[in-house]
């Protein structure tokens, strides 16, 4: 028996039982509040027919089906939904007439979606669903839902559309098919139960008995009919956006004056006065585009009530839940159909050189087929030179300025349209009238533009053991100034070391200071130093947070001879190459090193393995000529490799420096959140901006880009 935990309770007011004429047949799951997923050929137990028939079975037949943990003594019925049934096959083809013989595996389809008569019982709740994560075991039940018969598995593979998963715990007899996979850590379910090899070896041998399910991903490929499943409200953000509803909507009336504007928006059944802020925000969720349509309509409820003045904290925090609860996109349908409209009028606009415009820093621009193709790509980044205008915004300002000096109409009705969604986006409108000063074409004998973006090159000299400091800040600034600006020879603390920063930034690079670049060279002993959690404590205003307030990367001061070679090639590479990630079993003699050896050109690492093993595997890293290095101070399972992998999606790795200063920021951010990965993370950049010298350089000696 497998113990049930408080995160089970969901999967059992989703759990459903399909019955036959006399016994159990197997299984299902409730996805909405009126349809069931379960497994055809348990259909077609539950009706006495033949377990692989392939025909729909008739409209009129109904299957009886029952939800123990709800209501075990409510008989339900149901109908087998004609357009998404997909019977047991032999082949990939759902057009393929081949018949499936009993006691062979069809590994193909066997999945069917049965539509309640009536809606389900009170305390019923249709299951959140996510994709299958390698390393993540997951429960099942019998069909009755008992737990004494649950087994637990973990998934070894994907076999053509089937996971096959090893049991480690519990006996599978039939009447597991159609059962949900539930995944206990992320709390979803993950797919569905279809099969298992009853003459396998049994567990005694030393061999774990296979068990088959079908994904999320299979299952929306082969119902591409079945409408959008609900997923974890407590995914990354979904909490603190059902908070900050609950404040702006604190009454039931507004909840469904809410509900129903957005259902309406969305073209979807409302659930008047069952509305909830769960059900309001689980609308949102579902479609493309739903949470900057529930922002809209949350706003112009709050505009019309006259409370949208008194609830800035509020709202504030709405909206940054929902950056990070879906940061691509921003625009509601109907914003982005004006945009559209209205660029397909623009005329002298280069998408690719307005890409290279809003993305400086790209070491490679992606291929755009369009304006329109150019605009929905940026639409999620991360602003970067001017943090309070959403990218997207920038690029539009910039067609406005090119159509404007042709004479194009549009461009009063694009620099309206930018005016019009900085409002709903809360970004100043003083800000964006600044932003097209700034970029506006300069006549001619004006004097040109700013020199490049400085770095503050703090050389830093640790006292053993660690907690005292000697160093020298240099300042390069791109326009040949390459100098050292200030010398500490006594030792110092962190604090005094971060006072040293802040003058320079203040007396030497005043006029550039929020877009310079700190960084730390120190030798490959000390890249275990926390340098990006530093601050100098001032008053209450005056709190200098270093590695939140701007982007800190340390560098290694011990590149050599031997290590050149390595960083040249993997640099070059560094376009197409991907990540390479060192997990905790790199933490064992010669491990790293031979990971390191079979992928030569990857010039990113993301590193997970323990604290006490990291300064090990970073000197590895450098000796092999690696880079740049992402790693979590702390954290070093696998979720956590996942999370700083998604970090470094659609992103270049030029940006990766903001990137981490972002996610440093939203972690401070986020008081109540102490877990946050931009808690403790690191990065080390010897990127392709700097070239280190041919051999190890001499103290204070720092080697200009």
């Amino acid at each position: 028996m497998i113990p049930s935990t408080h995160s089970d309770a969901v999967l059992r007011r989703s759990f459903v039982s399909v019955h036959g004429q006399d016994e159990l047949v197997g299984a299902a799951v409730l996805i909405s509040d009126s349809l069931i997923l379960t497994c055809a050929h348990v259909v077609n137990s539950a009706l006495g027919r033949a377990r692989f028939d392939a025909s729909a079975p008739p409209t009129g037949n109904v299957v009886r089906l029952r939800m123990p943990h709800v209501a075990r003594d409510q008989e339900l019925v149901a109908r087998v939904d004609q357009k998404m049934w997909r019977p047991p096959r032999a082949h990939a083809s759902r057009h393929s007439d081949a018949t499936v013989t009993a006691g062979r595996f069809p590994y193909f389809g066997d999945l069917a979606v049965l539509r309640l008569a009536e809606p389900p019982p009170h305390g019923a709740e249709p299951a959140p669903f996510l994709p299958e994560r390698d390393g993540h075991d997951v429960i099942a039940m019998w069909a009755s839902g008992n737990t004494a018969t649950t087994v637990r598995a973990l998934p070894r593979a994907v076999a053509d559309s089937w996971i096959v998963l090893d049991v480690a715990a519990g006996d599978v007899h039939p009447g597991f098919s159609g059962g949900p996979l539930w995944d206990r850590s992320r709390e979803a379910v993950v797919g569905i139960v279809v099969a298992t090899h009853l003459d396998a070896p049994n567990r005694s041998s030393g061999t774990a008995r296979p068990l088959y399910g079908i994904g999320l991903p299979t299952i929306e490929a082969e119902l591409p009919d079945l409408p959008p499943v609900q997923v974890p409200t407590a995914g990354h953000g979904g909490q603190r956006m059902l908070a900050a509803l609950e404040r702006l909507l604190p009454g039931a009336e507004a909840v469904v004056k809410c509900e129903e504007r957005l259902s309406a928006k969305l073209l979807r059944e409302s659930a008047r006065r069952a509305s909830d802020h769960y059900k309001l925000l689980a609308l949102a969720l579902g479609v493309r585009r739903g949470v900057p349509e529930l922002l809209a309509v949350v706003r112009e409820y709050l505009v019309d009530t006259g409370a949208f003045g008194i609830s800035g904290e509020a709202w504030d925090g709405l909206t940054r839940a929902a950056r990070t609860l879906s940061p691509s996109e921003t625009l509601t349908a109907q914003q982005r159909r004006d945009l559209v409209g209205l660029l397909a009028q623009c005329r002298n606009t280069d998408p690719g050189n307005l890409l290279r415009d809003v993305l400086p820093y790209a070491e490679a621009l992606p291929l755009v087929s369009g304006l329109v193709d150019m605009t929905d790509l940026i639409e999620g980044y991360d602003p970067s030179a001017h943090p309070l205008i959403p990218l997207l915004l920038q690029a539009v300002v910039r067609i406005g300025l090119a159509e404007h000096s042709v004479g194009n109409p549009v461009a009063d009705d694009l620099d309206a349209w930018v005016g019009r969604v900085a409002r709903r986006l809360d970004v100043p409108e003083a800000a964006v009238d600044q932003f097209r000063e700034d970029i506006r074409p300069k006549p001619r004998g004006h004097p040109t533009g700013a020199a490049a973006t400085p770095r503050i090159q703090v050389e830093l000299l640790p006292v053993p053991p660690g907690q005292r400091f000697t160093y020298q800040i240099w300042v390069c600034d791109g326009a040949g100034r390459h100098e050292v600006v200030l010398v500490q020879d006594s030792e110092v603390s962190s604090g005094e070391v971060v006072e040293g920063v802040r003058a320079v930034l203040r007396n030497e690079v005043s006029e550039h200071a929020d877009q310079a670049l700190v960084e730390f060279f120190v030798e490959p002993l000390w890249l275990r130093l926390d340098v990006d959690t530093w601050h100098l404590r001032g008053n209450e205003d005056d709190d200098f947070f270093l590695g939140v307030m701007r982007r800190v990367v340390l560098r290694s001061s011990g590149r050599t001879r031997d290590t050149y070679a390595g960083w040249k090639r993997r640099t070059k590479a560094l376009p197409l190459s991907r990540p390479l990630v060192l997990d905790q079993r790199s933490a064992r003699p010669g491990v790293a090193q031979a990971q390191l050896e079979a992928v030569p050109d990857a010039g990113v690492v993301i590193m997970c393995c323990e604290q006490q093993h990291q300064n090990q595997v970073l000197r590895q890293c450098l000796q092999a000529g690696v880079h740049t290095v992402l790693w979590h101070r702390q954290d070093h399972d696998t979720e956590t490799a996942k999370r700083l992998l998604d970090l470094m999606q659609g992103i270049s790795h030029t940006d990766l420096p903001e990137t981490v200063r972002l996610e440093r920021a939203r972690a401070l951010a986020d008081p109540d959140c102490p877990t946050h990965h931009g808690r403790r993370l690191s990065l080390l950049y010897d990127g392709p901006d700097y070239r280190p010298p041919p051999f190890a350089p001499d103290a204070w000696a720092l080697t200009q880009p």
